[in-house]
């Protein structure tokens, strides 16, 4: 009895075996990148929605400031038409968004009555939030870009991750002057 057409068929039913669970590891890995990047995009939703009930809070005190609710209105806009622009664009238009907060921040601490008011205080603690929420989500997002990264090109999941389309995902970075959450100290002093 010859054994040589059944080892050739247990070594390609091994390969094909192999191969559907590659694909399938890095479709997961791409599947939690999406999901990863949905968190984000909730709490950048988020973000956004409190921006404008932030301005409105802080308008009737800053009449010589128009500019700096200018500046923060106008990176909010760019901010959600980013999202559609893929993921190095949105980053650095949440990085301007985030400089601009901070400059609206600077400012308020030159209005004690603003930094005073209940309506301010409460929009003032929902953002700080949100930027946590949104840093914790932007590392869990690059982790996992990081994992899907290294799955693509190692071998011998990079042959088959070429053969099935799996490219290189770009991590959400923010930009190094916005890296920071603004320090505002709304004491009553």
């Amino acid at each position: 009895m010859d054994l040589a057409p059944i080892i050739i068929i247990v070594i390609v039913v091994l390969l094909v075996v192999v191969a559907i669970g590659i694909y399938n590891g890095l479709v997961q890995r791409r599947l939690r990148i999406d999901e990863a990047f949905a968190q984000i995009e909730v709490q950048l939703k988020r973000r956004h929605d409190l921006i404008p009930n932030l301005v409105n809070a802080v308008k009737g005190y800053m009449q010589f400031e128009q500019k700096v609710l200018t500046d923060v209105t106008n990176a909010r806009a760019a901010a959600v038409s980013a999202g559609a622009q893929g993921v190095p664009a949105q980053a650095q238009a949440e990085g301007m968004l985030t400089g601009a907060l901070r400059s609206l921040f600077a400012v308020v601490e030159n209005y004690p009555e603003l930094k005073a008011n209940q309506n301010v205080l409460l929009f003032y603690k929902d953002p700080a939030t949100t930027e946590n929420q949104i840093s914790f989500s932007r590392q869990h997002y690059n982790a996992t870009v990081l994992d899907y990264n290294n799955g693509i090109q190692t071998f011998p999941n990079n042959i088959f991750a070429g053969m099935f389309g799996f490219t290189r995902r770009e991590f959400f970075e923010a930009e190094p002057e916005a890296a920071a959450v603004p320090n505002v100290d709304l004491s009553l002093t």
